[in-house]
């Protein structure tokens, strides 16, 4: 029985971006009004990412409007889910970020993650020997200096 499930669940999960907590997401919701369909945005922090990452898996996302606290909890891989792009991503150092509900002002700032660039070595570079450069002096209106004094 287990072996069905398991490949029903495996079946069912579709290709979604890595998402950890401190990502700001753009979540696309399909919203069935009457006969009609839309999809509805709602861009905010994930502040935690429960149920691991089989096909239980959900992550809470909060926004602030007009200086009230919204939070609400994806199903990540819902069909009602249209798709999730991940708009940038912040370092944090917690799992859950239930910090955030009670943080004002700079408190509620999360630090922009940097993303390290892999350099490859260059290739050794000959030494040889340095090029002349001409360096072209600015013209003054004084008269040359030369050894002869001319009275």
């Amino acid at each position: 029985m287990s072996k069905l499930l398991d490949q029903f669940n495996k079946s069912q999960i579709t290709k979604m971006p890595d998402i950890k907590p401190g990502d700001s997401i753009k979540v696309h919701q399909k919203i069935k009004e009457g006969n009609k369909e839309r999809i509805q945005i709602f861009e905010g922090i994930v502040i935690a990412r429960k149920h691991g990452k089989g096909i239980s898996a959900t992550i809470t996302v909060r926004k602030v409007v007009e200086g009230v606290g919204v939070e609400r909890v994806f199903p990540v891989y819902s069909p009602l889910i249209a798709k999730i792009e991940v708009v940038r991503s912040a370092k944090v150092r917690r799992a859950k970020l239930y910090y955030l509900r009670t943080a004002k002002g700079k408190k509620s700032r999360l630090k922009k993650k940097e993303f390290a660039l892999a350099i490859a070595p260059e290739e050794p570079v000959e030494e040889s020997a340095p090029e002349e450069v001409l360096v072209k002096a600015p013209k003054t209106d004084l008269p040359e200096q030369s050894g002869e004094t001319s009275v």
